[in-house]
């Protein structure tokens, strides 16, 4: 039972998630208020648009949570080439699973917000790089895509206006590497997704056939359209200051009620998310670690401890279940919020095993385009299964840590 201190979820972008009466049809949508933002962006100026966004503070939850206002800005105007918008849609972080959710069951809803946001910067082609995996996904987009030409919303002259674009879906071909933005844009070209090197190709300038790209992910681009909706001054103040809006956050392991669920930013602790939220733990088990940004977030032990300084100054000494569920807080603890995967493991669980598993997974879908990951991750790899194997040596753990000190740079 949720206790009565802990705040209850503000769905937004997941407002008709759990609603069996709803569909993922255009008419539903409609029915619904859909694409009304859409219609109100096309009598508004582009950088009217931008400056909506940018107030509101909202920032990338695909990972990084860099502010998507500012990465707009960013773009490269005056090259005098095509614009080019990508929506990456290639979920593949362990852990992670509230993308999928949102294409299943209201595409329409990322549709109007990368066409709102393809206005913005005033791109004519928009691509969705989905991942190879979401084969139900990928019908259901473009599906949803036909049905969106058919009423105006996107295609040639969008509403009766003179601003077209045309947006397609493209299907990925299995690669985590590809995740990455510069890596996902070379697989758009056809070409093996070696990540770029930055400087120089920055998306915003350099990005797909080397023309100025902006890469969101799909739960960011949903947002452009409530930033619209709510207006940017008023969006600022949902959550906290730099941590603004809401986040949705994908709870699986070892909880009684693992899911998807969408709160304030910052309005919870990791704590009152595991416990009070999601149940709390399997009868007789107790916490013994948590992965709380998706599997290539730091882990944190249950009986760690964390203090020092925020960036606004506020010192904070905090155990695990204290860490604020925003951007700033796990980044404080030595981690990161991530891609929003919040992995569980009580005291059941073999934390060599566990690490082994991440190690396969990570040496499997190393790009191989640097020596120290594409090397290290498969020593990585051999030393934990030596482990799990009985063959460990002494000297392993501090290898391991060496390995892993060398891989990070």
């Amino acid at each position: 039972m949720i206790k009565k201190n802990t705040p209850k979820e503000r769905r937004i972008i997941l407002k008709h998630a759990d609603d069996p009466k709803y569909s993922n049809r255009i008419d539903c949508y409609l029915r619904e208020g859909g694409y009304a933002m859409l219609k109100k962006s096309l009598k508004m100026k582009p950088e009217e648009i931008g400056e909506e966004v940018l107030q509101s503070g909202v920032r990338g939850r695909g990972g990084a949570g860099f502010p998507a206002g500012m990465k707009w800005k960013f773009l490269d105007r005056k090259s005098g080439k095509p614009i080019y918008l990508i929506c990456n849609a290639d979920e593949s972080e362990p852990g992670t699973f509230k993308d999928r959710q949102i294409i299943h069951k209201d595409p329409h809803q990322l549709i109007e917000g990368m066409m709102i946001a393809a206005y913005a910067i005033q791109a004519k082609q928009a691509f969705i790089y989905i991942r190879a995996e979401f084969f139900e996904g990928a019908k259901i987009l473009e599906r949803a895509i036909e049905e969106a030409k058919e009423k105006g919303f996107c295609g040639e002259k969008i509403l009766g206006s003179k601003y077209s674009c045309d947006l397609v879906v493209h299907r990925g071909a299995g690669a985590y590497i590809c995740g990455e933005e510069t890596g996902l844009i070379e697989s758009l070209e056809g070409k093996r997704p070696n990540p770029r090197i930055k400087p120089p190709y920055f998306p915003a300038v350099l990005g797909l056939y080397q023309c100025p790209t902006i890469v969101n992910n799909v739960e960011t681009l949903c947002n452009v359209k409530h930033v619209l909706e709510i207006g940017g001054k008023a969006f600022s103040e949902i959550g906290k200051p730099n941590n603004t809006g809401t986040r949705i956050w994908c709870v699986s392991g070892h909880v009684k009620k693992p899911g998807y669920y969408e709160f304030e930013c910052g309005a919870l602790t990791l704590g009152e998310m595991i416990y009070d939220v999601c149940g709390g733990l399997l009868p007789g088990r107790s916490l013994q670690a948590v992965i709380p940004g998706g599997s290539s977030s730091k882990i944190l032990r249950a009986d760690e401890r964390f203090s020092g300084k925020l960036k606004d100054g506020t010192e904070f000494d905090w155990g695990v279940e204290d860490i604020p569920l925003d951007f700033d807080g796990p980044m404080a603890a030595g981690t990161m919020s991530g891609s929003g995967g919040i992995i569980v493991m009580d005291d059941s669980v073999d934390m060599v095993e566990a690490m082994a598993n991440i190690n396969a997974f990570y040496a499997h879908e190393s790009c191989g385009q640097c020596t120290p990951c594409r090397e290290g991750s498969l020593w990585m790899r051999k030393i934990t299964k030596r482990m799990c194997d009985g063959g460990a040596r002494e000297e392993d753990a501090d290898l391991l840590l060496s390995v892993a000190n060398q891989i990070e740079g």
